[in-house]
């Protein structure tokens, strides 16, 4: 099969690290095909979706990654396309999203692209409200440090809705005069929204990653942060335990799971500490290496397995409604 994968440039993919490299190389070893573009790439042209691409091919060993012929392909052609694109979610990868819309129902993409647009990280969350901490989103410093005194008691987290990685994300404490300052950097004095949580002190052991595969589990890694840093992201110094996950994280994704297999999010990403859900990862969720080491498999290898079982399937429904259209 053929796979498009829109993603970053592979000189910003980790080897060691990188879920998009780990389905890259598991793809391989089944035999497909791997071509690579950027979201710049895309293009449209009489109501149909193409992308430049590159056949791409990784090895174990540096350079890790080579490139060969370069292909203008109607993304309608291939098996399936892989948006793996690295956040933040800016101008180029909205519009990426409404270019691979031409392409629904027409190939495989995971994850869907107007799943993609809908979903931000952080506030898609709020759809299951439930299984969050207490959380605030608004762009008032008056109503944030209302919430922050009187309903969480003084200790919270502040995010940024447009960043990633951790990036931008600060605890508030009772007695920092520096709050206030930090919520007009956030806001940008009242023009931009935040989110504010309470503080889950379990954050200290660990801020646990599920990985979602069609609504089902694949696996959990626990990221515990840095003794001097609040964040358990990986490329910030967080430390990748093992993990299981508990009766409650099992009933919280039976509850989200039909939701996100309506808004075809198929490989997911759920942030939780302390069994409390904080945010769901749908761009390019990553942690897939980790668990494979912790499970002493390719777990990248199931991944594959869904899409030539998805893509299989589409061409027979497509074969179908030819038969049924003559």
């Amino acid at each position: 099969m053929r796979f498009v994968y829109v993603m970053d440039p592979m000189d910003r993919v980790a080897a060691d690290k990188d879920t998009t490299f780990a389905f890259l190389r598991a793809a391989q070893a089944r035999g497909h095909v791997a071509l690579h573009c950027e979201p710049r790439d895309l293009y449209a042209k009489g109501g149909d979706v193409y992308a430049r691409t590159r056949t791409l091919t990784v090895m174990p060993v540096a350079p890790y990654a080579m490139f060969g012929a370069t292909e203008n392909v109607r993304l309608a052609d291939v098996d399936a396309v892989l948006v793996r694109k690295d956040p933040p979610f800016d101008a180029l990868y909205l519009y990426a999203t409404h270019l691979l819309e031409l392409a629904r129902g027409k190939t495989v993409i995971i994850n869907d692209p107007r799943g993609l647009r809908d979903s931000n990280e952080k506030l898609y969350a709020l759809h299951f409200a439930q299984w969050m901490p207490r959380t605030l989103v608004s762009s008032s410093e008056e109503q944030l440090l209302d919430f922050l005194k009187n309903e969480i008691g003084g200790h919270g987290v502040v995010k940024p809705l447009d960043l990633a990685g951790g990036s931008g994300v600060m605890m508030l404490a009772p007695g920092d005069k520096n709050t206030k300052s930090i919520l007009g950097l956030l806001t940008g004095d009242g023009q931009r929204l935040v989110m504010l949580q309470e503080f889950l002190p379990g954050v200290v052991q660990g801020d646990k990653r599920v990985l979602l595969l069609d609504g089902q589990i694949l696996g959990a890694i626990n990221r515990v942060p840095r003794s001097d840093d609040l964040r358990s992201n990986i490329h910030v110094g967080g430390s990748v335990e093992p993990c299981e996950v508990t009766d409650r994280e099992r009933a919280m994704v039976a509850d989200m799971a039909p939701r996100l297999v309506r808004d075809g999010l198929v490989f997911v990403g759920l942030d939780v500490i302390a069994g409390k859900l904080t945010e769901v990862n749908v761009t390019s969720p990553t942690g897939i290496q980790q668990l494979s080491a912790h499970r002493n498999r390719d777990v990248a290898e199931d991944v594959v397995v869904w899409l030539e079982r998805a893509a299989t399937k589409l061409v027979g429904l497509r074969g179908s409604m030819h038969k049924n259209a003559l």
